[in-house]
């Protein structure tokens, strides 16, 4: 299913072949800076891994990856990846990596399943990240320390944007607000819908850091779904902003400190899937054999859409879109590419 909303009197302020220069300009700048912040290194990484390995995203546990498979290798099956949540920690040991160092990387992805609209596509590309901490580090306070690093690259990258574009105007506020799924639903308890709540929050706030994902509310139901095997669920967080192009709570942002042997078991059980504790990642997270890490995933279609203000996610990838999508697009001087 696809849909597609039109705001009032849009207009990009940019032609396609401008479009393809802020682009590069937004990514290259904030790419830099992110890993200078978090001293991380680019890493190449895997377009597809074995379904046997454990490696794949599960994300909420519903879609389905995108298979085929090898001749060369007696019909051998492999899956396009989801995220590198998982891969993200091997690598971090296999490449010899120290606490405090880090890697990241451009993921791509195609997920089937997805419900396009004007912020969702069925390809995703996004700079997936991770950092090793030690046992000491993994707490909150870690978590928030990092979140307000990535924010504060967030920022200078809208600086930066509207110093090259006139247009571009300074929305997001200096600081991020800082929240649990379960304060979310205290704060709007008349509120059934968390995409809702996300809504109201952001729209108050300019940009709130969502923590605590993939618990179980008070209300009997999870803020939303989060896959058990990658981020502890109490040490977990989204950005999400406030998008005036769409009156929209936007997220640009998605991390977590990950789990180690007590969490994985644990949330393995409230997902009703504790037999995933048999795969190789999750036995080497159980046998403590990767490092304990933070990491996530940043949206580089969302965060080019967001800084050149554009209404349509299409306007910055290339993706395929239904005939419907593409007629109105073109009747109201959206260009998607």
């Amino acid at each position: 299913m696809s849909d597609i909303v039109i705001p009032k009197n849009y207009k990009s302020q940019l032609n396609l072949y401008e479009t393809q220069v802020a682009i590069k300009t937004v990514k290259d700048f904030f790419q830099g800076l992110l890993a200078e912040r978090l001293h991380l290194l680019r890493v190449s990484a895997p377009l597809f891994v074995d379904p046997t390995s454990g490696l794949n995203d599960n994300l909420n546990g519903v879609e389905r990856p995108v298979n085929f498979h090898i001749a060369a290798q007696g019909d051998r099956e492999a899956e396009i990846v989801q995220s590198l949540a998982k891969w993200k920690r091997y690598a971090l040991q296999k490449y010899g990596f120290q606490p405090g160092e880090g890697l990241y990387t451009d993921m791509s992805a195609i997920r089937q399943d997805e419900e396009t609209d004007n912020i969702h596509s069925i390809y995703v590309d996004q700079w997936d990240w991770e950092k090793i901490i030690t046992k000491e580090e993994r707490n909150l306070e870690t978590l928030k320390e990092t979140v307000r690093t990535v924010y504060k690259v967030l920022r200078k990258t809208e600086k930066y944007m509207s110093i090259k574009y006139d247009y571009i105007q300074e929305i997001l506020p200096k600081d991020i607000f800082f929240i649990t799924t379960q304060e979310l639903e205290d704060v709007f308890p008349d509120v059934s819908s968390p995409k809702e709540r996300e809504y109201y929050i952001a729209k108050a706030k300019g940009a709130v850091c969502i923590m605590q994902i993939g618990e179980t509310l008070e209300n009997g139901k999870p803020h939303d779904g989060r896959a058990p095997d990658y981020d502890d669920w109490a040490l977990n967080a989204d950005i999400v902003v406030y998008y005036p192009v769409l009156d929209i709570a936007l997220e640009l942002s998605s991390m977590g400190i990950r789990v180690d042997k007590k969490a994985l078991l644990d949330q393995l059980q409230k997902a009703g899937c504790p037999e995933r504790a048999e795969l190789p990642y999750h036995k080497a997270v159980i046998d403590g054999e990767l490092p304990l890490t933070i990491g996530g995933g940043i949206g580089q279609s969302r965060i080019c859409m967001f800084f050149l203000r554009k209404a349509h996610i299409g306007e910055v990838q290339c993706s395929l879109w239904s005939d419907e999508v593409m007629e109105t697009a073109k009747e109201n001087g959206l260009q998607l590419l």
